[in-house]
């Protein structure tokens, strides 16, 4: 691991003047992340700033909807009352994730900034456009059983690999973060990107900017009885998703009145399922429904050569989990 100055601030201020300072300068929350990637060489900052004393720690009700600090653990999060009762959605999904020490530890923000797992990104030795932009994707003619079945491109085809993040985008969440020019709020869906001509950047957040929240809305607490989140893994403990999905439905009279839903391990950002909930809306609840709304939010699925079992486990996964979380069967 490289030297490296290590500061701890007590303003939010001057935490972001940091960063403009130097531009090899990394934000130190839980680390579970950042911490392993300089212990690989894939991270050599020259600058680590502690924002662990920074005032964002904070769950609470606004009258728009719910504030989360971007340094509240993902544990705090998933237990809340607050967040159980009303968007137990999230709650399922961070419990899915890590094991109990790592989410005691990895905050909101981190989980957000979370690079992907993909093995090829993780060995110096292999060529990687997320690592070293220009120099190819090793994985497009490896081992690519884990990656990509949308969004991808003919630079990466790498998949975001939180569980947190799958929940939050099907709640409609917006990221707030703030720079030298001031606060804005993105609009979680737009937060990660797609790998495009430029894999190295995973999300939209400017280098000179800081997570401050994340705030679920209030519209989404409709969604707070039918729900559930499958995460298919190769072991239950400590994996990362094969496919995942968050399903979330507003159900009255057996008939879908609005629907929610998302998947993980499928793509480079989490991937929201907007056609299929679409086609969900009005429908009664049956299975042959939920069969329809898989097929529709399979539509322009590629997969690799040895991510192919895909193809038939995503739309699997998203039938089982509308069933369990409409009640027509049971987990």
């Amino acid at each position: 691991m490289n030297q490296f100055q290590y500061l701890k601030p007590l303003e939010t201020s001057v935490a972001i003047k940091s960063l403009t300072k130097d531009p090899n300068t990394h934000f130190l929350a839980g680390g579970t992340n950042l911490v392993d990637m300089m212990k690989m060489g894939l991270v050599t900052p020259h600058k680590l700033v502690d924002i662990n004393r920074l005032p964002l720690k904070s769950i609470a009700k606004t009258s728009t909807g719910l504030h989360i600090g971007a340094l509240a653990s993902n544990s705090e999060v998933a237990e809340h009352g607050d967040i159980k009762a009303n968007y137990p959605l999230l709650s399922l999904a961070i419990n899915a994730g890590a094991s109990p020490q790592l989410r005691n530890m990895a905050t909101v923000g981190g989980n957000l900034m979370q690079r992907t797992r993909c093995p090829y990104f993780f060995d110096l030795t292999m060529p990687c456009n997320k690592r070293l932009p220009g120099s190819g994707c090793a994985a497009l003619a490896g081992y690519n059983r884990m990656h990509a079945l949308f969004g991808a491109s003919d630079k990466c085809i790498a998949v975001n690999p939180s569980d947190m993040n799958v929940a939050m985008v099907a709640l409609d969440a917006v990221v707030h973060v703030s720079g030298p020019k001031g606060a804005r709020a993105i609009k979680f869906a737009d937060f990660h990107r797609l790998p495009g001509d430029h894999p190295e950047f995973d999300n939209t957040l400017q280098k000179d900017e800081l997570i401050t929240s994340v705030e679920l809305p209030a519209s989404a607490t409709s969604f707070n009885k039918h729900v559930y989140y499958l995460k298919i893994r190769d072991r239950t403990s400590y994996a990362f998703a094969l496919v995942s999905v968050a399903a979330a439905l507003h159900i009255e009279n057996n008939a879908i009145v609005g629907a929610r839903l998302a998947m993980g391990g499928v793509a480079h950002k989490p991937w929201r399922l907007t056609t299929a909930e679409a086609f969900l809306k009005g429908k009664s609840v049956t299975e042959d429904t939920f069969k329809q709304a898989a097929l529709i939010a399979m539509q322009g699925a590629k997969a690799y050569e040895y991510n192919q079992f895909k193809l038939k486990l995503a739309p699997n996964a998203i039938i089982q989990s509308l069933k369990i979380a409409s009640g027509l069967v049971t987990a």
